[in-house]
């Protein structure tokens, strides 16, 4: 049974626990879509999908901060298997290397796209930039909402959860502030 088939077939077995009438045309193939819609949601979870960062020697010595904002993405809360969504914010300090600008929003992509919880989908975005480029600092600050919290238990809609990991150079106040200045900045533009 391949994975489409499997997951429709328990996805129907839900459905059916639940009372819906699977012969409801709305309903009715509703079990493979959920199984689609699933494994692209979590292909983030497949390390052949992990991004080929490409990067260039930093032949002009380029040594301040290089960042990117308002990342847009969605995921999946491993609690609930409920959608998060918001924006990540990525930046670091280049050594000997500098990274093409699209690899950083596909690397947030790429953890996004799988069960996750916020703090570590922030950490494991820090981790992979300290792994692939060895700056001298890096920081990723993330917002998100979860509908985890939004719609049941607390149901408190609107509400943002910010998560930040800070390495390196980031961890002196002056090269964190010039990051989080820059994001204030944007958001009152």
């Amino acid at each position: 049974m391949d994975k489409i088939e499997s997951i429709g077939y328990h996805i129907s077995e839900i459905m059916k626990v639940l009372n819906l009438d699977l012969t409801d045309p709305n309903l009715r193939d509703t079990p493979r879509r959920f199984a689609k819609m699933y494994l692209e949601i979590f292909q983030g979870l497949e390390v052949k999908n992990e991004p080929d960062i490409t990067v260039f020697p930093n032949e002009d010595g380029f040594d301040s901060m290089v960042a990117m904002t308002d990342i847009t993405f969605y995921s999946m809360c491993a609690h609930h298997l409920l959608p998060f969504w918001g924006r990540a914010h990525v930046a670091y300090i280049p050594t000997d290397k500098i990274v093409g600008l699209s690899k950083l929003a596909r690397m947030v992509e790429y953890y996004a796209r799988r069960p996750q919880i916020q703090e570590r989908m922030t950490q494991q975005i820090a981790e992979y930039l300290e792994k692939e480029l060895s700056p001298l600092g890096a920081m990723v600050v993330v917002d998100a909402r979860h509908l985890c919290m939004e719609m049941r238990g607390v149901e408190k809609p609107g509400t943002w959860t910010t998560t930040s990991a800070v390495r390196g150079a980031f961890q002196k106040r002056d090269a964190r502030e010039e990051f989080l200045e820059l994001m204030i900045r944007k958001r009152e533009a």
